[in-house]
């Protein structure tokens, strides 16, 4: 097996960037075709250990654009009577937000793969019965309980963890738990040999056991989302704050670049709204990151463990 790579498929958060119907600043730059911020599609990773075999981190409804611009996932079929293949082997889920799993739906065209997710996720999938078109015979959707490693074949292994967060959006009652720790919101831990890769897009906190279990990571991809808690009330784009949302900030005494100042891994944030200023090349929020020692990322992205 070769070296255990990541490739970032999209970056931003739900929407992607510039957001569809947003003409905030940020994204005022983007429909402008300003240099200084770059387009991105709604987050998820690919990761491979053989250059051959794929792995998706959440399923975004940008995942057929996502495909198209990276060679690796293209299709493999030849011969005219095996014209369809693909290299994507499995996907594996840390909700069922919309901008999480809508992707699948482009995954219908009776390709296999496996489905891997808590059972929580694949219960909220069930209950959608479009999802029905992911045919069970060849798409096997298989329950992964937190903190059980898991093999997901071709020199990969993956661990589910829980994360403080909520449930997803079309799920919320009237006084959602925003911060509660269940199984409805993971982060994804990946393995291939001594090197590990952790996928957190979601944190409404860090708790020590997301903590110790970072700080032993050589790579995370952190959420991202929002600069400060009140962005998208500043930025006439929204009635919730972060925290709201599900989402701690980046900025303040706890926010993620305070509590996560230790960490020795590479940083990398994604999931980036498109309210977010360190999306803009120049600006003192993304001088900040940058000098704390973290990235913001973009699609394309390719990191080599």
């Amino acid at each position: 097996m070769g070296r255990l790579t990541a490739i970032v498929l999209g970056a931003a958060a739900g929407g992607g960037f510039p957001q569809w119907n947003c003409r905030c600043a940020v994204c005022r730059l983007a429909w402008a075709g300003d240099t200084r911020v770059k387009p991105r599609t709604q987050a998820s990773l690919a990761v491979s250990a053989d250059g051959e075999h794929w792995i998706l981190l959440n399923a975004s409804p940008d995942l057929r654009a996502q495909i198209q611009a990276n060679q690796n996932l293209h299709p493999r079929g030849q011969a005219h009577d095996n014209a369809r293949g693909s290299p994507i082997a499995a996907v594996v889920l840390t909700g069922a937000e919309i901008d999480q799993t809508a992707g699948l739906l482009s995954l219908r065209e009776r390709s296999p793969f496996t489905l891997h997710a808590t059972a929580a996720t694949l219960a909220a999938i069930a209950d959608n019965p479009m999802f029905a078109a992911l045919a069970p015979d060849v798409v096997a959707r298989h329950a992964v309980v937190p903190g059980e490693r898991v093999a997901l074949g071709y020199g990969i292994e993956a661990e589910l963890f829980i994360v403080p967060g909520k449930v997803p959006l079309y799920l919320e009652g009237d006084d959602p738990d925003t911060a509660s720790e269940s199984a409805a919101n993971v982060g994804v831990e990946i393995f291939n040999g001594a090197a590990r890769l952790a996928f957190v897009p979601g944190a409404a906190a860090i708790t020590p056991a997301l903590m110790q279990r970072l700080a032993r990571a050589d790579v995370v991809f952190f959420d991202g989302t929002l600069f400060t808690d009140d962005e998208m009330i500043a930025t006439g784009t929204g009635s919730k704050t972060g925290r709201r949302m599900g989402h701690m900030p980046l900025d303040g005494p706890d926010g993620s670049l305070a509590a996560l100042a230790g960490l020795r891994a590479r940083r990398i944030f994604v999931h980036i709204n498109n309210t977010n200023p360190i999306l803009v090349d120049g600006s003192p929020e993304r001088g900040r990151v940058v000098a704390a020692g973290w990235e913001i990322a973009e699609d394309g992205l390719e990191v080599a463990l």
